[in-house]
């Protein structure tokens, strides 16, 4: 039964945004090609939120990724980079990616924080914002 990974992690400052995107842009390069990976979305939410959903095949092919270069120095970096951080996980019969929506609920039950150092007031009480785009008015023709 295929496993999903859901993350959510928020940013603490601007300042952290342009290195935090290259180290993303290269772990979401290295999850695209890594043995027993199924399918992947991300979603760059509001207020510096992003979000990621990966099906992998089972638990083991998602903890060699998470081990492997270049997503392990990533993660060193995130308990300083986020002032909140959380994952769930679950199988499920289908390698479909749930909606985020779906995402955010499963993540809001079932989920668990991650460790950061310099924790938001939503993040010591687990308090999730559901997934939004951001509120800025879109550019026009």
């Amino acid at each position: 039964m295929p496993l999903i990974a859901v993350t959510r992690l928020r940013i603490r400052s601007p300042w952290y945004l342009p290195a935090f995107q290259w180290h993303a842009f290269r772990a979401a390069r290295q999850a695209r090609t890594a043995p027993g990976h199924l399918d992947m979305a991300l979603f760059n939410d509001a207020h510096r939120a992003f979000w990621t959903c990966t099906a992998w095949t089972d638990l083991e092919a998602m903890r060699t990724y998470l081990a492997a270069e270049p997503h392990r120095s990533a993660m060193r970096k995130l308990a300083h980079w986020c002032d909140e951080a959380s994952v769930v996980h679950w199988t499920q019969d289908s390698r479909a990616l749930p909606t985020w929506r779906a995402a955010h609920a499963r993540m809001q039950q079932e989920g668990r924080p991650s460790r950061v150092d310099h924790p938001s007031p939503d993040h010591v009480d687990f308090r999730i914002a559901v997934p939004r785009q951001s509120d800025r008015p879109k550019p026009g023709p």
